[in-house]
């Protein structure tokens, strides 16, 4: 799994890409010209304190572990955790961030087959 690092690619998506919310999260994405997909995580600190944020994160890479070949090659993708998640983060399980995931994708068409 390819991660984005810099600011730059960061700011990069949010003001050139696409966007689609959820219940628990929203995604940005956008296309690049690289022969895979690269993934950014985000969580504030609107969502809690650390061990939230920490979390929310590890749901979230562990959501695009599993799922990594069903992806569309060629974009850069940013997930991003919203406040309500970081409320409900201590009765929030995996299935739950993995719907709301899989509804936006769907929505985003970025998944194959999908």
């Amino acid at each position: 799994m390819n991660t984005l690092k810099k600011n730059r690619e960061f700011q990069n998506i949010y003001n050139l890409g696409k966007k689609c919310f959820g219940n628990y999260s929203l995604i940005f994405f956008n296309k690049n010209n690289l022969e895979n997909s690269r993934f950014g995580f985000v969580a504030s600190k609107k969502t809690g304190k650390a061990h939230c944020r920490n979390r929310i994160k590890r749901l979230f890479r562990e959501y695009i572990r599993l799922n990594l070949e069903n992806f569309n090659d060629n974009y850069d993708i940013i997930l991003v955790g919203k406040k309500n998640l970081g409320d409900n983060i201590d009765i929030i399980k995996y299935i739950d961030i993995e719907k709301d995931l899989n509804k936006i994708f769907k929505v985003a068409k970025i998944l194959k087959g999908k």
